[in-house]
């Protein structure tokens, strides 16, 4: 694996840019729950990874059992377990907590990244990981001062489960490149595939759970054509373009560059999501905002220069 891939580096901002579409899924899907949406897209993703197996027989025929299980274990890691903590996170510190805490992903993902596989020293890294810590608290601050939570107990649930979310998608950051490496000639659209397909099953498991927890609305909304336009479009839309596209990306992201850097990249996530988030709330960005995605921006060119830098492997 190189150190430094352009279709690397546009394949991370690429599915940093669908994943941030998640950030306005609750503004589209009316009276349904996010868990509504999440279970119709989880299954959608599935049935497009069992299409995609379908139009790939030639790449699918070497697969093993082992294959299939360590892509079912990190798209439940990634995908299905790292929402369900996002959304318990949310119901107990409310909506705007927990995505701070989740724009520390990126910088999580770099440090451990590099502790793990050595790919740049210390040094080079140290000024984007601070432009990125500082970016994400002018972005999120005035949003987490007028944080409304009931009550101390509910703000140190939300928090924890915020905590195993930051420290899900940074598992399975790690063990997707690891999982990998180890597989030099796989397929990204067939590893796709089999996480997708993975975590629809996992879904199909969660179902009765959820629904004895009463968290769908769907059954009482109902199931036919009125839900087109609030639940089965967005979940098609999500499905497609963030689970598949997104993941399509990660993993090409994943096989083309180093864990740090990748990680770094992620930044741009939240710029994303910022701007997703002022179109549909009709507004300009504060100058906190404004402020806080300049420097974000300037850490992920930082980073990316860091890792261009013929000095990167210099021990630190």
């Amino acid at each position: 694996m190189k150190n430094v891939s352009a279709v690397g580096i546009a394949a991370a901002i690429f599915a940093s840019l669908t994943w941030s579409m998640n950030f306005v899924a609750p503004f589209v899907i009316g009276d349904y729950s996010i868990f509504d949406l999440a279970a119709c897209r989880f299954l959608l993703s599935g049935l497009i990874g069992v299409g995609i197996l379908l139009a790939s027989a030639h790449l699918r025929r070497g697969l093993t059992l082992q294959d299939w299980l360590v892509a079912g274990g990190l798209g439940f890691i990634g995908y299905v377990g790292y929402f369900l903590t996002v959304m318990v996170a949310a119901v107990y510190a409310g909506p705007v907590i927990p995505p701070a805490f989740l724009g520390l992903v990126p910088v999580v993902l770099a440090i451990a990244g590099n502790f793990r596989r050595r790919s740049i020293s210390w040094g080079p890294l140290l000024i984007p990981l601070a432009l990125a810590a500082t970016g994400l608290l002018l972005v999120n601050g005035s949003g987490i001062m007028q944080a409304d939570v009931q009550g101390e107990r509910s703000l140190a649930i939300g928090i924890a489960f915020a905590i195993a979310a930051v420290a899900l998608w940074t598992w399975f950051g790690i063990a997707n490149q690891s999982a990998l490496l180890k597989r030099p000639h796989m397929d990204a659209r067939v590893w796709t595939a089999l996480m997708m397909i993975g975590g629809s099953i996992q879904t199909l498991a969660f179902l009765p759970i959820g629904y004895g927890m009463d968290l769908f609305r769907a059954p009482d909304l109902g199931f036919g054509l009125g839900a087109t336009r609030n639940l089965y479009l967005p979940a098609l839309m999500l499905a497609a373009v963030a689970s598949i596209g997104g993941a399509w990306a990660w993993t090409i992201a994943s096989q083309r560059l180093p864990v740090a850097l990748a990680g770094q990249l992620l930044m741009t996530e939240i710029v994303f999501a910022t701007c997703f988030g002022l179109l549909v709330q009709h507004r300009l960005p504060t100058i906190a905002e404004a402020a806080g995605m300049m420097v974000l921006v300037l850490g992920v060119v930082m980073a990316i220069n860091a890792f261009h830098s013929p000095r990167r492997l210099r021990a630190a």
